[in-house]
């Protein structure tokens, strides 16, 4: 169903992150011709750097949330810039808005003048602390508005809602998804992410630290599968928003013993308190992405977690250091 990008021209925002690495990568394997944004706030120019000697492939700094220089025209706007990790939005709390709300309408904006198809990458956050499970597109959310993580819940629920006003206002071609937990490569180490701090401290021999019991859970999807479903949507004229994730869900103390046993690890498992407002349940309800995009995840979870492991090997860094409770 990605067949309608080849030749396309894609803008992708926020592409030197940890997801905006991989969909440049995977939109340029399809044949599309790429430009990247990123101010670096949270990514990194290194993330694209093996993508930098394409013809096909362009890349510059640049803030969304600021006003846009002169930027070349596009097919496809997709809009994935945002302070997206915990440790960083509670450090740049206004950024974090400013991303999500002006960057939101820039780029929105944009792909009206352009008359290009819009994809916004919300997330399963919109849901909150969910009081309905499995979790469906139709669930307005249990959000705590002035709570630690509002600034990244309320930036992507205003995102969602500019969308919406932009197909009244502007008429456009824009569609939504909401991202839920994805893994994989290239992600930091210390943005308070389950996956890679338990990696670096079971390859490091330290204890793996789990807030509270452990027994909250999450549905880990493996970043290619996340990818393969962006640029479906890009592909549509699907609206939403449909949930991106896999619907198997695991406990983060689950989590935590399977890397303890990949890596071979003697780490013992350690509990720390529980963030404010952390959600106790999360598993996306994917029905209308298989209906709508035939999309479904095909990577399993120990899968996924071998292919990171192999490439935090190969990255490996005296550096690399976890020590805060993660979720």
């Amino acid at each position: 169903m990605t067949d309608g990008l080849g030749g396309a021209n894609v803008l992708v925002t926020g592409a030197a992150g940890f997801l905006g690495s991989h969909l440049c990568e995977a939109l340029l394997d399809a044949g599309a011709r790429v430009s990247g944004l990123d101010n670096e706030t949270t990514g990194s120019s290194a993330a694209v750097a093996h993508l930098a000697d394409r013809d096909d492939f362009t890349y510059r700094r640049c803030d969304v949330a600021e006003p846009l220089p002169d930027l070349p025209p596009a097919d496809v706007v997709m809009h994935l810039a945002s302070i997206a990790s915990p440790v960083a939005y509670r450090r740049m709390p206004l950024e974090t808005l400013r991303s999500g709300s002006a960057g939101t309408l820039n780029m929105v904006e944009l792909a009206a003048k352009n008359r290009a198809r819009f994809v916004f990458s919300s997330t399963s956050e919109v849901y909150g602390d969910p009081l309905e499970h499995p979790q469906t597109e139709s669930y307005w959310g249990h959000v705590n508005p002035i709570g630690p993580r509002a600034v990244y819940d309320e930036s992507k629920r205003f995102g969602e809602a500019a969308i919406v006003g932009a197909r009244a206002a502007w008429g456009v071609d824009a569609g939504i998804v909401r991202i839920f937990n994805t893994f994989g490569p290239r992600m930091a180490l210390d943005d308070g992410r389950a996956v890679p701090a338990f990696i670096d401290q079971a390859v490091r021999g330290v204890p793996l630290t789990v807030s509270g019991s452990g027994l909250q859970t999450r549905s880990l999807c493996y970043v290619d599968d996340t990818i393969d479903g962006l640029m479906r949507m890009a592909a549509s004229d699907r609206e939403g928003p449909i949930n991106i994730g896999n619907p198997v869900e695991h406990t983060v103390l689950e989590l935590a013993e399977t890397i303890v046993r990949i890596t071979g690890s003697s780490s013992s498992i350690v509990h720390g308190p529980m963030p404010p407002d952390d959600p106790q349940r999360r598993r996306p309800d994917i029905t209308r992405a298989r209906d709508e995009l035939a999309w479904e995840p095909t990577v399993d979870l120990e899968t996924g977690l071998h292919r990171t492991l192999d490439w935090y090997l190969d990255q490996r860094d005296a550096s690399w250091a976890v020590t805060a409770p993660v979720r």
